[in-house]
């Protein structure tokens, strides 16, 4: 099976395309400044991924949360490097914005307890969690394997139970990207999750935020869902999203 997505994908400093009917992407020479934006948007999200507990990294989203103003910061994965674990937990607990996020391939199973016992973070593991009318649903967990990525060995059991999560309206938050989409190593061998790709394909969330294959930061789509890979990278900072009164996501890769 072939997997495309509907649009080529667009890498930061590079003009953005338009993914799908319903969401958007800032025109970055248009000069539109964010806080106007932010008035004309129900939410603001500043969505990351792959901090790897780097203390320049962690600096970089304070400040750009800080500069972005938005109303939830969201990690796709990789938050900490193995044995960081309660220390950078502990600082983006501290972040002036409540913080949503889910485990990567770098963090232990037990960052989704720290993340819940910290007072401004969530898991967002297999739970819904609503902030100004938008809907989180997310996964936690990515082992690579050669060429491709699962969630977990068995994933069969853990998709059950978040495919009755999902629907339209979701914001799927992920480590892995869906196989084929913003998911190429060395710019040739896909790396994504199967399992992934068929359930955002028939599920059709709003949005999916991911990150994982630091090479590919950038904007894609599967058929009516935005999938952005959110990598803080060489080349990506993240993504700032804000949703439009009907809930549609405008992307913006920085």
């Amino acid at each position: 099976m072939s997997y495309q997505p509907v649009g080529a994908a667009s890498p930061p400093g590079r003009k953005p395309y338009s993914p799908t009917r319903r969401a958007r992407v800032y025109e970055p020479e248009a000069g539109l400044a964010a806080a106007a934006m932010k008035r004309c948007s129900i939410m603001r999200i500043y969505a990351v991924a792959d901090i790897h507990g780097k203390p320049e990294k962690i600096a970089l989203v304070r400040e750009k949360t800080e500069d972005l103003k938005p109303d939830a910061l969201v990690v796709a994965g990789d938050i900490t490097n193995y044995f960081n674990s309660v220390d950078v937990i502990e600082q983006f607990s501290h972040m002036p914005v409540p913080v949503l996020a889910i485990r990567g391939n770098t963090d232990l199973s037990r960052v989704d307890r720290l993340l819940d016992g910290c007072p401004n973070t969530t898991s967002l593991h297999l739970r819904e969690q609503k902030i100004k009318g938008i809907s989180f649903v997310g996964v936690s967990g990515t082992i690579p394997v050669p060429f491709s990525s699962r969630i977990r060995l068995r994933e069969k059991g853990i998709f059950d139970i978040l495919t009755a999560l999902v629907n339209e309206d979701s914001v799927l938050v992920v480590h892995s990207p869906p196989r084929g989409i913003l998911d190429e190593v060395f710019g040739r061998f896909h790396a994504g999750c199967r399992r992934l790709y068929h359930l955002v394909l028939h599920r059709q969330p709003r949005l999916v935020l991911c990150g994982h294959i630091h090479e590919r930061p950038g904007i894609a789509s599967i058929g009516q869902t935005t999938v952005v890979n959110c990598c803080i990278s060489r080349t990506g900072k993240g993504a700032m999203v804000d949703f439009d009164p009907d809930g549609s996501p405008l992307v913006e890769m920085l």
